[in-house]
């Protein structure tokens, strides 16, 4: 685990783009394609609309029609729906750039909690088929915050879907608004070649501290057994 402390948050989210942009282009000149997590939350947000900015250096370091898109974890709403993860990437960079469509793989929220986590766990096994193997698909840049609990994607502490170890997929029900939610699971997460927390402002200082203490927070489980994980931080969250 390394950490990487920026003088502000708009820093920081040059630094993510900079990884996103860099990653992107290895992953597509070693294996063909780039396959990315996204996540929800204010936190990313910045970061794609500046990745989806022409007139910024980034966007035309990343071959994106190569890209393959999912998502760390969606709500159970429908995909215009405003709390929607997939809206939220659609809206600040999905629609602004030139990934097909084919490969932006969507969680459907709007579908039973049950039948669309069984769907997606579907879809990503036959992406995995088509790169080789059905039982790894190992993620090429995993974007990820964490919430002042310590939670991630939707693993929340003391959850019974942190003891999954088969599973990529499963549907939840969080202490959190909306509380029905699909989410990635350890085992996915955990194939992740690279996975890069965004963390930023006063209020993750807590929640930082204890996951380098080494609190068993689920956030702190991310940890792929061939990847790395790179904390992206910006000075408020570590008092520094």
């Amino acid at each position: 685990m390394r950490w990487v402390v920026f003088r502000s948050s708009e820093e920081m989210i040059g630094g993510a783009a900079d990884a996103f942009a860099r990653r992107a282009a290895e992953a597509c000149a070693d294996r063909g394609s780039c396959l990315i997590a996204l996540s929800g939350g204010a936190t990313p947000q910045p970061l794609y609309r500046l990745l989806a900015n022409p007139r910024e250096p980034w966007f035309g370091r990343i071959p994106w029609k190569k890209m393959h898109v999912l998502w760390a974890d969606e709500r159970c709403v429908p995909p215009d729906h405003e709390q929607s993860n997939y809206r939220a990437a659609y809206d600040t960079m999905l629609h602004r750039v030139p990934i097909p469509t084919e490969n932006v793989h969507r969680i459907r929220g709007e579908a039973p909690p049950g039948d669309a986590g069984v769907e997606y766990e579907q879809q990503l096994r036959s992406l995995a088929a088509l790169r080789g193997d059905r039982n790894r698909l190992p993620i090429d840049l995993a974007i990820l915050g964490v919430g002042l609990d310590g939670h991630t994607a939707s693993l929340f502490p003391n959850h019974p879907a942190l003891l999954e170890d088969r599973r990529w997929i499963r549907d939840v029900t969080v202490p959190a608004r909306p509380p029905r939610r699909i989410t990635l699971t350890f085992p996915l997460l955990n194939q992740a070649n690279h996975v890069l927390f965004l963390a930023a402002g006063r209020t993750k200082r807590e929640i930082l501290e204890r996951i380098r203490n080494g609190e068993d927070l689920p956030a702190a489980r991310i940890a792929p057994a061939q990847g790395e994980v790179t904390w992206y931080v910006d000075s408020e969250a570590t008092n520094a």
